[in-house]
């Protein structure tokens, strides 16, 4: 029983190692992060002004220098502060760090990551040495006093000791690095870099590390290399690409999607899962990293500034003028190679994988039955207790942000408040918290007394649909809390309509066929006028949404509806069906159902979640594409509405 034993505490120790250090990281990353606008705003004027810039301007250049050697020091130590000691914390911190950066030679973010949270800590401390002893009557004073005399005793230590200190250890950094550049040695990074970012490691070295040293290189040479070291998003693409072609047919089906939320929104977390699910393909992402490196290394490429988040986009709005053609070869190169020896590593297991039939990414790493794994008190997930929803990740931005959004729409009906922040800001009155599986430890720690569900998938994992269908469930809302004796509804009725009558038979129309967009959502249009749903104004405000932006959804599926100015045209609450089996051009994506919507309000929301449901079954997608009645089309749904 001894191995055993020690196997668990070895496992645990592990944990609670990698938990320490993710930890670590998130707080260094939650001090840039805030502040990247900052470190964006300063990057584009240096790329715009300076000599070598696109408007070379000597005045306008002038904003350069000062924002980088005050401006973004004071706002790292201030959010470092206010971390540790709210907004008392913020102030001191931003005073303590004026000791470090005048007369310093080189730019003082690390000092600023040192400064603001140990002056915030020893505020803190002071405040509590002092709590109950105070006066009535002078707690303003003391507190106002202890800012400024602490504050200047903490200015003059960065300045006499801290400093110096941070200054020699800036150039020793400075120096290893130019040494693995000029040896071409800095590929090798790549072994270290790109498995820390799968544990979420990626802000931390990111923001915490590359980006003080290559704002000091950009500063003396006007461009870093260091800025594309973790931000690039070729490794990834390329990787996603192989799942695309040589991945299980199951796997291929969430590829899309994250092949643009990586490449164009830089959330490079959405590959993750992907490496996590067939580990070895980590050798796949190193061995591009590397490649790109080593291309960057040899025709001198660089970025102005850090690119945040690390998406194309940001690369090419960070590269100076003359840079543009090393930065697309590092790039191109990194998803080259990447790509190639992924599907070395893929094609091979593909067979295998579709007889296990893996499902999604998103089900890699979940039980059996599909539940995502619940780390709570009671193991259970009340949905009655579910009020405020936080999505946390490391750093409380990109991939965060997108997966709030959508569990937005999903709860809203419901009341239930849905929130993002980074791990170490959950707020306390938080009830439930969704987050990836390797961030689960650390969440627990920050909010014990709240129910977590962990998902391995940013794009339609499991856990997301178990905590909707929880609340639905506490709020009286599924098909569990119906009434048991609730009588079963007669094959001939559940023909007859579908959602309560939101949809009925009058509604549907089959084999139809269309033109262009335009004369498709017309006559989407037209269906609910000639079901007394809307008035012909109502057409008008639905090709508005389509200028504004696009309504289809997928799956060959199409929503079309109005402007909310146009809500003034809605008479009822309708749905419409059109089929149009050859398919219709919809801004690039062929659409063969349309479901035009006419609704005041969010009654319609449940039935287009149960479509959803349905269309996402690829043979009934196909059935309903198909179908020759209207009754054939409400029975295909009907079994949604159980």
């Amino acid at each position: 029983m001894s191995l055993p034993d020690a196997s668990v505490n070895k496992n645990l120790e592990g944990r609670g190692v990698r938990a320490s250090i993710q930890r670590f990281g998130g707080f260094l990353a939650g001090m840039i992060m805030p502040n990247i606008g900052a470190f964006i705003a300063w990057g584009l004027i240096t790329a715009f002004f300076i000599p070598a810039g696109w408007f070379p301007n000597s005045e306008l250049a002038k904003l350069g220098d000062p924002m980088l050697t005050y401006l973004l020091p004071l706002l790292i130590a201030y959010t470092g502060g206010t971390t540790v000691n709210g907004r008392r914390g913020g102030v001191i911190g931003a005073i303590a760090v004026m000791g470090v950066v005048v007369g310093a030679d080189i730019p003082m973010l690390l000092g600023a990551m040192i400064m603001g949270p140990l002056a915030a800590w020893l505020l803190k401390q002071w405040d509590k040495l002092l709590e109950g002893h105070i006066k009535a009557g002078f707690e303003m004073l003391v507190d106002t006093f202890s800012i400024g005399i602490l504050g200047m005793l903490l200015a003059l230590l960065g300045h006499i000791g801290i400093g110096p200190i941070v200054s020699v250890l800036m150039g020793w950094l400075a120096s290893g690095v130019a040494f693995l550049i000029s040896h071409s040695l800095l590929p090798l990074a790549s072994i270290f870099v790109e498995p820390a970012k799968v544990l979420f490691l990626n802000n931390a070295i990111n923001h915490g590390i590359l980006t003080p040293l290559g704002i000091e290189q950009s500063k003396a040479a006007g461009k870093s290399i260091l800025f594309m070291v973790e931000s690039n998003p070729g490794p990834g693409f390329g990787l996603l690409l192989a799942y695309l072609v040589f991945g299980a047919r199951k796997i291929k089906e969430s590829v899309p999607g994250a092949l643009i939320i990586h490449l164009f929104g830089g959330i490079h977390e959405i590959f993750f899962p992907y490496v996590l699910m067939k580990p070895k393909v980590i050798l796949a992402t190193i061995a591009g990293a590397m490649s790109g490196l080593l291309v960057a290394t040899w025709t001198g490429a660089g970025l102005v500034a850090p690119p945040a988040p690390g998406s194309i986009i940001a690369w090419f709005a960070m590269c100076p003028r003359n840079g543009y053609v090393p930065m697309i070869l590092d790039f191109l190169t990194a998803t080259v190679v990447s790509f190639v020896i992924a599907a070395l590593l893929i094609r091979p297991d593909r067979k295998k994988d579709e007889a296990a039939d893996l499902g999604s990414v998103g089900t890699a790493a979940v039980p059996a039955g599909g539940a995502a794994p619940v780390a709570s008190a009671s193991g259970i997930l009340d949905g009655s207790l579910i009020t405020k929803v936080i999505v946390a990740c490391d750093a409380g931005m990109g991939s965060s942000v997108m997966v709030a959004s959508s569990m937005k729409k999903k709860l809203a009906p419901y009341g239930v408040e849905v929130g993002h922040t980074p791990v170490n800001d959950i707020p306390p009155d938080t009830t439930l918290v969704l987050t990836q599986d390797g961030l689960v430890d650390r969440v627990q720690k920050m909010v014990p007394n709240a129910q977590v569900v962990a998902f391995t998938n940013y794009m339609g994992d499991p856990a997301f649909d178990r905590v909707e269908e929880a609340v639905k469930a506490a709020h009286g809302d599924s098909a569990a809390s119906a009434p048991a004796a609730a009588p079963t509804p007669a094959p001939a009725a559940r023909k007859a309509s579908f959602g309560g009558g939101v949809l009925t038979a009058e509604g549907i129309r089959l084999g139809l066929s269309a033109v262009d967009k335009e004369d498709a959502v017309r006559q989407s249009g037209q269906v609910l006028v000639d079901l007394g749903a809307a008035t012909p104004e109502y057409i008008e405000g639905m090709l508005a949404r389509e200028d504004q932006i696009s309504t289809y959804m997928g799956e060959g599926v199409a929503i079309p509806h109005g402007v909310n100015e146009a809500r003034e045209h809605i008479r009822r609450a309708a749905l419409g069906f059109l089929q149009f089996p050859d398919g219709v051009d919809w801004d690039g994506n062929t659409c063969y159902v349309a479901i035009p919507i006419a609704s005041t309000s969010d009654e319609h929301l449940e039935i287009m979640a149960s479509l959803a449901r349905v269309l996402a079954d690829s043979t009934t997608a196909e059935q309903l594409r198909t179908a020759t009645t209207p009754e054939q089309v409400l029975d295909l749904l009907a079994p949604e509405q159980d």
